[in-house]
């Protein structure tokens, strides 16, 4: 894994101790000042495209085949830039990120999850994307998942756009 940064989330409701660990990898696709984001439509929710491992893939494999699926988007993943381990309840979910250049394009193939809640890829201005992410403490009350991943995406362009160069 050589020097990514972790970083680490802790939720108010964690166990103490983890016996699940997911892990999910991530794609960050950028054109101009715009990025790719998985949008979904009927619960007007924002992600950085991505999901699960599954047994005995390569995490850049991962990436690929979820971003195809969620995006259409045939990409060429970096090497791990960051990874963003959470701690809710008994699970550890390790979330790793690439930086993602465009090869081409395929048909997406949504899971059925994603196609009930309207999974579509969207362009947006990437000041915008943050400007949404870091308003994760304002779901604090309401939707404690929605807080939970706006702040993991949000620390994640935080760290490779905004300080890309920080050590901290």
């Amino acid at each position: 894994m050589g020097n990514v940064k972790i970083i680490a989330i802790t939720g108010d409701n964690y166990a103490g101790k983890w016996n699940h660990t997911p892990t999910a990898c991530r794609g960050i696709i950028l054109r101009d000042n715009f990025i790719m984001m998985s949008y979904e439509t009927r619960t007007d929710q924002w992600m950085i495209p991505g999901g699960g491992l599954e047994e005995g893939e390569d995490e850049r494999a991962c990436c690929i085949r979820k971003v195809a699926e969620e995006t259409g988007l045939l990409v060429q993943p970096s090497a791990c830039a960051l990874q963003i381990d959470e701690y809710y309840e008994n699970w550890k979910w390790v979330n790793r990120y690439f930086f993602c250049e465009v090869t081409g394009e395929t048909e997406s193939r949504l899971t059925d999850r994603e196609k009930e809640v309207g999974m579509d890829p969207r362009w947006i201005a990437l000041d915008e994307m943050i400007a949404i992410f870091s308003n994760h403490a304002a779901y604090a009350e309401t939707d404690e998942m929605r807080r939970g991943m706006y702040l993991r995406e949000f620390m994640a362009l935080k760290k490779l756009i905004l300080q890309p160069d920080k050590n901290s």
